[in-house]
């Protein structure tokens, strides 16, 4: 079995890898570390989760000199979220080499992440619309940037950054290394990739194969003036514990988010233009489980790994046959079975075909008699009603006291600490037993007090000033 040493990576970052229990390399770091370590280009075609942040940063962090400050590699990302999610993995692989990764991203002060780069940082992570910022106002220099990395270059494809990805790139040394990652490699990827690469070396990882047994996959025909009405009557066939709703654009999700909404249903949209806050709300009921319906864009749902999705439906047919399993692969997690259903119009059966063919698996028609049994759908939900989340709208302890969650409508970024939230709410009178899981998030808090210490809470801390923030407080619904 190869291990990482046999990768030609040096003692101190063996140490770092140690220090996590990192054993044997996934297949992309296994093909792309000894390219990238060569100085070779690469193009890595390989899907979230496969371990492509390992694959680039481990060479990134033993090619850097420590004792230069000036900017040696960058890492561009398409969002705050994952640029956030390298930085934290770049810090960890480069913890013995006496280098600190800096992130740069919009929806944070854009003076701390000055004042940061003029403190050094050898390798910058940052989201293409804040990088281009700070090198406008001359606090980003990139003369010095030798390795330039472009992760997850079909979302930036997808969210309109090309252009200013060709910025950059070109303010970067001709003579630079370049490794560019993509799920996808649709037309003006490649073509980036030809402008802007050397001779490069082509790694692909193979998305797991999707087999009947965790993914059932189904297609419904509908005329587009019926798919709203289809998709009711097929959600209340197959009564989902949980479901992702896929479209292809924003307007279509916020658009078919409100019509169910109108129907009556418990659904939230996810797109790339609703406020950070907003969509952090989102993830967190949706992960926590007390959202049972979430209407997405292939872009918002990147990065979401849910055990409990045992639905996803294609309500717009995928673009590609790539999309539809990155769109499939998210149910049939962990074991769990999991099931799939595309809409089709008429005139889209040959894409259908298409999907089928090059995803080399079998799509049968739905029926409403081919939905789960009701004593199989019916399981989860018992399961889920004996084993409640911490941040479920009411929580039962062992002693039978009822618990009643709150949203405070400030977090980390607005300056708000933990402290500071349970100070305010001990001053309503609560003790320090009352108050349980305390949750402090990037735009908002959760905690649990007693159901009938609720009303006197709220009315004590609601639009109080906390710690310098004018604070909202509700209960959680639901």
């Amino acid at each position: 079995m190869t291990t990482f040493a046999d990768l030609g990576l040096s003692q101190e970052v063996l140490r770092a890898l140690a220090d996590v229990g990192y054993d044997s390399p996934s297949p992309i770091q296994e093909q792309a570390i000894p390219h990238l370590l060569g100085g070779h280009d690469v193009i890595g075609q390989a899907q979230t989760g496969t371990g492509k942040t390992a694959a680039f940063g481990l060479p990134m962090v033993q090619f850097v000199d420590p004792d230069d400050d000036d900017v040696q590699a960058l890492v561009l990302t398409p969002t705050r979220e994952l640029c956030i999610q390298v930085t934290q993995a770049l810090r960890t692989y480069a913890k013995h080499r006496g280098v600190d990764p800096v992130a740069v991203f919009g929806g944070a002060p854009i003076r701390d992440q000055q004042a940061r780069l003029k403190q050094g940082g050898q390798i910058v992570v940052g989201t293409v619309g804040r990088v281009l910022d700070l090198i406008s106002r001359h606090s980003l220099m990139l003369h010095s940037c030798r390795y330039v990395v472009l992760d997850e270059a079909d979302e930036m494809l997808d969210l309109g950054f090309l252009e200013d990805v060709e910025k950059i790139l070109s303010l970067c040394p001709n003579g630079r290394q370049t490794a560019l990652f993509s799920a996808t490699m649709p037309p003006p990827i490649a073509a980036l990739a030809e402008r802007h690469l050397y001779d490069p070396v082509t790694v692909k990882v193979k998305a797991a194969t999707l087999t009947i047994d965790t993914v059932e996959q189904f297609y419904v025909e509908t005329a587009s003036r019926e798919k709203v009405d289809t998709l009711v009557d097929v959600l209340r066939a197959e009564r989902p514990d949980q479901a992702i709703v896929f479209c292809r654009t924003k307007i279509r999700c916020d658009q078919l988010y409100r019509t169910l909404r109108d129907k009556g249903m418990s659904v939230k949209a996810l797109h790339g233009d609703m406020s950070q806050g907003a969509r952090d709300g989102v993830m967190i009921s949706f992960k926590e489980g007390r959202l049972p319906i979430l209407v997405a864009t292939d872009v918002a749902a990147r990065g979401l790994d849910i055990s409990t999705v045992t639905h996803v439906i294609n309500f717009d047919v995928p673009t590609s046959p790539d999309v539809y399993v990155h769109r499939i692969g998210r149910t049939g997690r962990v074991g769990r079975s999991g099931r799939a259903i595309t809409f089709v119009e008429a005139k889209q059966m040959r894409d259908l075909e298409a999907i089928e063919k090059h995803a080399n698996t079998k799509i049968a028609k739905w029926s409403e008699g081919a939905h789960v049994p009701p004593a199989k759908a019916e399981e989860p939900r018992r399961r889920r009603r004996h084993a409640r989340k911490p941040h479920d709208a009411e929580t039962i302890t062992a002693n039978g006291a009822r618990f009643r969650s709150l949203i405070a409508g400030a977090g980390r970024a607005d300056g708000l600490s933990e402290a500071d939230l349970v100070s305010a709410v001990h001053g309503a009178g609560l003790g320090g037993e009352d108050i349980r899981n305390v949750r402090l998030l990037e735009r908002f808090a959760l905690l649990e007090v007693p159901e009938g210490e609720v009303d006197r809470v709220v009315s004590a801390v609601d639009g109080a000033d906390v710690g310098g923030v004018k604070l909202r407080l509700e209960p959680v619904r639901g």
